[in-house]
């Protein structure tokens, strides 16, 4: 029992010594990439003025959350990011148990989610302006137009491969369609459902971008647009950073929840 412990110690340090490398490696690049895009912006090697630097977007930054506009643009694009998701979840799995109790159903419109989910989204923002106008509906089903389709078929995909033996025993002890989704379905499918959510926070935050970039006079998606036709570089910049740190906490989010939905089981 001593060797077998000695070797699981030796095991746990080796991969603690593997994530710290791990992460200090991932800090240095970083630290080195900002140093030499400081550095070049400093010496002329790269014109300021269009490429900007660290300094200028912290103060950008700075200067920003202090008038307290940028909080007011970070809490409507999350917000619109929040909507759209939780629609795209509720609307996803509503729809695909609906085509799971009527297979005709699903055959039917099988092609036509398929050419939804191919489609450009970007092409159907001009017209969401003009049935729905330049507001936050606008935006919302824009960001749900990016994740739906594709939550759908996976979903679907899925539910049809739920193992076969276990939907028989259902039946053989009286059960009906309803009990096969409640006892059988559903919870085979909450890692897979986990998976999507994970997937589709980032998906509906393009989404939402995307219609803020075309029918929004706030959030950070307008920043981008704005500062890029005023030649407000910093502006672009921080809400791209900004951006990127948003999608991270959200997926670390729905990470930590799968964590600790696995942990209960």
């Amino acid at each position: 029992m001593s060797e077998i412990s000695l070797a699981q110690q030796k095991y746990l340090t080796a991969r603690k010594r593997h994530r710290r490398t791990v992460v200090c490696s991932r800090c240095l690049i970083f630290v080195l990439f900002l140093g030499l895009w400081e550095t070049a912006a400093v010496t002329g090697l790269i014109d300021s003025f269009i490429f900007s630097s660290p300094s200028k977007v912290l103060l950008c930054f700075y200067q920003m959350l202090i008038d307290k506009s940028l909080i007011s643009h970070i809490a409507i694009t999350l917000m619109e990011t929040v909507v759209s998701f939780l629609l795209v979840l509720l609307c996803a799995l509503g729809i695909t148990i609906l085509l799971w109790f009527h297979p005709r159903l699903s055959e039917t419109l099988d092609p036509y989610l398929v050419i939804l989910n191919s489609l450009p989204k970007s092409a159907l923002a001009p017209l969401l302006i003009v049935w729905l106008g330049a507001n936050y509906k606008t935006i919302i089903v824009t960001g749900m137009s990016v994740a739906i389709f594709g939550s759908i078929l996976s979903l679907y995909t899925s539910f049809s491969a739920v193992d076969a033996e276990k939907i028989k025993l259902i039946y053989s002890l009286g059960g009906n369609k309803y009990h096969v989704m409640t006892k059988v379905i559903l919870p085979s499918n909450i890692p897979v459902l986990f998976s999507l959510m994970k997937v589709n926070i980032g998906l509906c935050l393009v989404g939402v971008i995307i219609g803020e970039f075309i029918a929004a006079r706030s959030g950070l998606g307008y920043l981008i647009i704005y500062g890029s036709q005023v030649f407000k570089l910093d502006w672009v910049i921080m809400s791209i950073v900004l951006l990127c740190l948003m999608a991270m906490l959200l997926y670390g989010l729905l990470g930590f929840l799968e964590k600790r939905y696995l942990k209960r089981l």
